[in-house]
């Protein structure tokens, strides 16, 4: 990126009220579908494997019991993560000491329903922001929305010098459980997803981590490895079992490039904020990107505490490492997989850095 980059200023997340309790899930599945499927009961030792302790949920654990159609998961959606990005959004703004009158431009990022008009559009009118606002709409990024978000939202502030730019990201994975799905997929969904929000203000005019440079890979021929198939009772869950081994063996290669590319290797990152997809994933992350086992502490604490909320995650975690010996580290990059299948970077450079 060229000219003056553009600088977090603030993060803020949000988590719906419902809190999920990975034991009584574990008990609930077993109650509901063991009886209808011994491959589900076969299949209940991932739930501990997981590295989940609990998840939130925008709809109480009961509401699971039922079945629901598109319709209304999607009617549920819109009205939860407007409300989570509200409170995000205004959280985001209290940290930074900015008024809701002074942003310029929206980027916002979800794969988990359907909004037309889109949820930034939705979040003007209930907020009553100024009818001028450049927005941007992300659908299908799915978990690498937020650090490719992150990205985009970055160029748009770059591209307007001293503009405010709001990124909001938000997930609500939980609703696409479908009761009546014995499949592996839907049982690995549910063994993982949560729901979650996060806002952040970017400028070029702010104090705060710089962002330096984004960018993404899609590897060929891999559109089956990750994504959603649409039925009439819901979003259903793609997931490859090969995603593990794909990271282990393909991403490093790649993350490489992607820092040559600006003069750098994997040993100048003092920080790396990675989207926890899952614990195995994150063994391999840790493989990948030639760490320690356990040092990606920060994913692992969040991932425990939220589980897996798609494209919010890694906002979780970029928020906990801004936090977290902010001024011990001077570059990080930012980084998730999502459908494509695609590997997402941004890379931070931090003035508080010693």
């Amino acid at each position: 990126m060229v000219g003056n980059p553009a600088r977090i200023a603030s993060i803020a997340t949000a988590v719906p009220p419902f809190a999920l309790d990975q034991h009584d899930i574990v008990r609930r599945v077993e109650l509901a579908l063991g009886p209808r499927s011994r491959e589900i009961v076969r299949m209940l030792p991932m739930f501990g494997n997981a590295g989940i302790e609990r998840r939130y949920s925008c709809v109480p654990i009961e509401w699971y019991e039922r079945t629901h159609d598109w319709p209304e998961r999607n009617r549920i959606y819109l009205d939860s993560a407007v409300g989570l990005l509200e409170r995000a959004t205004r959280d985001a703004l209290d940290t930074a000491g900015r008024k809701a009158e002074e942003i310029d431009a929206i980027v916002a990022v979800s794969t988990t329903g359907i909004a037309t008009p889109s949820l930034d559009a939705l979040l003007m009118e209930r907020m009553g922001l100024r009818r001028d606002i450049a927005r941007l709409p992300i659908f299908g990024l799915g978990c690498g929305g937020g650090t490719i978000g992150l990205a985009r939202a970055a160029t748009m502030a770059q591209s307007k010098p001293g503009s405010l730019v709001l990124l909001l990201v938000v997930e609500l994975c939980a609703l696409c459980f479908r009761r009546d799905d014995f499949s592996k997929s839907n049982i690995v969904a549910t063994a993982l997803f949560g729901d979650g929000a996060a806002a952040a203000l970017l400028s070029t005019d702010l104090d705060g981590p710089a962002i330096v440079g984004g960018g993404e890979w899609t590897w060929p021929q891999s559109l089956d490895v990750m994504g959603w198939d649409v039925t009439e009772d819901g979003l259903k869950a793609i997931f490859s079992r090969d995603i593990p081994d794909l990271v282990t063996t393909e991403l490093h290669d790649v993350a490489v490039g992607f820092l040559a590319d600006r003069g750098l290797a994997l040993c100048d990152i003092d920080r790396f904020v990675c989207h926890p997809g899952g614990a195995k994933v994150l063994d391999a992350l840790e493989t990948a990107y030639e760490l320690e086992p356990g040092a990606l502490s920060e994913s692992r604490d969040v991932l425990r505490d939220y589980g897996n909320m798609s494209a919010a995650t890694v906002m979780f975690v970029l928020d906990r490492a801004l936090h977290n010996g902010a001024s011990h580290w001077r570059r990080a990059l930012v980084s998730a997989l999502g459908p494509g299948f695609t590997a997402g970077f941004t890379l931070l450079e931090n003035p508080l850095s010693s």
